[in-house]
C-alpha cells in the first residue's frame, strides 16, 4: 500500500502549533533586558520620567525601572535604610541627599564607584559640586544636580543687595522702620534641617565653623563666631526685622511672604527663582539673586546600594542621568543648578537661564555640612536649641552651651574605643 504525501501542505492545526512552537523558541532564545532599579524622591521621578521613558526606548537591552519615592527626604532615607536592613534591597541606585553619604558608606550599604568610574568621574565638574561626594577616602556618589543657599532682594526697593549680614539687618530693619515692607527678612526658622542650614551660612560668614578644624569629632558650637551668629538670628526675631512666626516657617512659607510681597529679602534655594516669576506674581520682575558667600550645599547624587545584582549596568545608568545632556534637559525645563561646569559657561544657556551666573558663582564657595556618620543627630542637637532661642527661651551663649555639651557627648559616644 502506497502511503499519502504531504505534497509539502499541513493541516491548519498543526501549522499553527509549528508556528507557536518557532515563536516560543524565539523567544526563549532573545536575551532578557537587564533592569535597573532606581529609588529616588517624586519632584525627581516626576522630572525624569520623560527621559527615562526615551531612555528605555532606545535600549532593549537595558531598562530603568525608577521608584517614586516619598516627598520627605527623611521618609525617603527611611524607606532606603529599611529595604536595605531586610538584607536584599529591591533597589540598585538611590538617590541620595550629600548629609546621607557618611552614615551610609560607615554602615556598609553602599559599593564605592572608583573601581567602575575610575578615579576622574567627577572631572569638569563644579568646585562645590564636587564636595560631599567622598568618605574615608572613596567615592560613593555621583552627583546629579547641585543646590545652594541664595539671598532674595526686592530689586524696587533698594539699587543693589547688601554685601554684609549687617548691612543685611540694617537695611531691612530700616525699610521696615519706614512701612515700605510688614517685615525686612524672612528665612527657614522651624525645627527641621532647613535651620541648621541657614545656621551654617551664618556661622560660615562669622567665620566659626560647626566641627573644630582638624578635627572632626570635636564640636564647635561654644566657639565666640558661633555664639555670634546664633545671637544674630535670635536679633532679628527680637527687633521684629524677622515674624516671630519665622519659627513656624520652611521654605515654602518663606516663599509665600516674600513672593507675596510682605518682606524686602529673603533666604532660600534657587527654586524659588521660577516661582517667583511666574505670571501672576506680584513681584516678578522685581526680584534679584545673590550668592550668600558661604551657601549651605543641598545637591542630590546617585549612589550604588550593596548587594546590587547589576553593578556594571547600574554604573552605566548612573552616568546617563548625570551626564551633561541630561543635565542639560534638566535644567532648561525645571531650573536645577547643572553641575559641570561647561554648562554653567554655556552663553546659550545662560540666555535661557538668567540665574546661572549667580549660580555658577554659588558653586565656587558653598558651605558643607559636616561629613560624619553622626550628622542627623548632631543636627538635631543644633535645631532644638536655635528653635528655643528663636522662639525668646534663654540667650545664645546658654543656646551653644547646652548645643556644644549634648554635641561632645554623641561624638565621645561614637569615638574609636568608646
Amino acid at each position: 500500500m502506497q502511503r499519502p504525501r504531504l505534497r509539502g501542505l499541513l493541516a491548519p492545526g498543526a501549522l499553527a502549533l509549528l508556528l507557536w512552537a518557532a515563536v516560543g523558541l524565539v523567544v526563549w532564545a532573545w536575551p532578557r533586558p537587564v533592569e535597573v532599579s532606581v529609588l529616588m524622591p517624586a519632584p525627581f521621578a516626576d522630572a525624569t520620567a520623560p527621559l527615562v521613558a526615551a531612555f528605555n526606548r532606545e535600549h532593549r537591552e537595558l531598562q530603568i525601572a525608577v521608584t517614586r519615592g516619598p516627598l520627605d527626604t527623611e521618609a525617603l532615607s527611611d524607606l532606603a535604610i529599611s529595604s536595605l536592613l531586610l538584607g536584599d534591597t529591591p533597589y540598585d541606585l538611590l538617590l541620595m541627599d550629600v548629609t546621607w553619604t557618611p552614615k551610609y558608606a560607615a554602615a556598609g550599604w553602599l559599593e564605592p564607584l572608583e573601581p567602575l568610574l575610575g578615579d576622574n568621574a567627577l572631572a569638569g565638574m563644579a568646585p562645590g559640586a564636587q564636595l560631599g561626594n567622598t568618605f574615608g577616602g572613596h567615592l560613593w556618589r555621583l552627583p546629579l544636580l547641585a543646590d545652594m543657599g541664595l539671598l532674595y532682594w526686592r530689586t524696587d526697593l533698594m539699587d543693589a543687595p547688601p554685601k554684609s549680614l549687617q548691612e543685611l539687618a540694617a537695611t531691612a530693619a530700616d525699610l521696615q522702620r519706614r512701612g515700605v515692607v510688614p517685615w525686612g527678612y524672612v528665612w527657614q526658622g522651624r525645627q527641621y534641617e532647613g535651620l541648621s542650614c541657614v545656621f551654617l551660612e551664618v556661622l560660615r560668614d562669622f567665620g566659626g565653623h560647626w566641627l573644630r578644624l582638624g578635627d572632626d569629632r570635636q564640636s564647635d558650637l561654644d566657639s565666640p563666631e558661633a555664639i555670634a551668629a546664633a545671637g544674630w538670628l535670635g536679633g532679628l526675631v527680637r527687633s521684629g526685622v524677622t515674624p516671630d512666626a519665622v519659627a513656624n516657617i520652611s521654605e515654602s512659607e518663606s516663599l509665600q511672604i516674600f513672593g507675596a510681597g510682605q518682606a524686602a529679602f529673603m533666604r532660600n534655594w534657587p527654586y524659588a527663582w521660577a516661582e517667583l516669576q511666574k505670571p501672576g506674581s506680584v513681584v516678578a520682575g522685581r526680584v534679584g539673586v545673590v550668592s550668600l558667600g558661604n551657601g549651605t550645599q543641598g545637591s542630590w547624587g546617585f549612589s550604588l546600594l550593596k548587594g546590587s545584582a547589576h553593578p556594571q549596568q547600574a554604573a552605566a545608568v548612573m552616568r546617563w542621568f548625570t551626564s551633561e545632556a541630561t543635565s542639560r534637559d534638566l535644567a532648561v525645563r525645571f531650573g536645577y543648578t547643572p553641575v559641570w561646569q561647561s554648562l554653567l559657561d554655556d552663553p546659550q544657556l545662560q540666555e535661557q537661564l538668567p540665574l546661572l551666573p549667580v549660580l555658577r558663582q554659588a558653586l565656587e564657595c558653598t558651605a558643607l555640612r559636616p561629613l560624619t556618620p553622626l550628622y542627623a543627630q548632631l543636627s538635631d542637637v543644633l535645631q532644638r536649641q536655635l528653635s528655643g532661642l528663636i522662639s525668646g527661651s534663654g540667650s545664645a551663649e546658654a543656646a551653644m552651651a547646652e548645643a556644644q555639651r549634648q554635641s561632645t557627648l554623641l561624638l565621645r559616644a561614637a569615638a574609636p574605643g568608646a
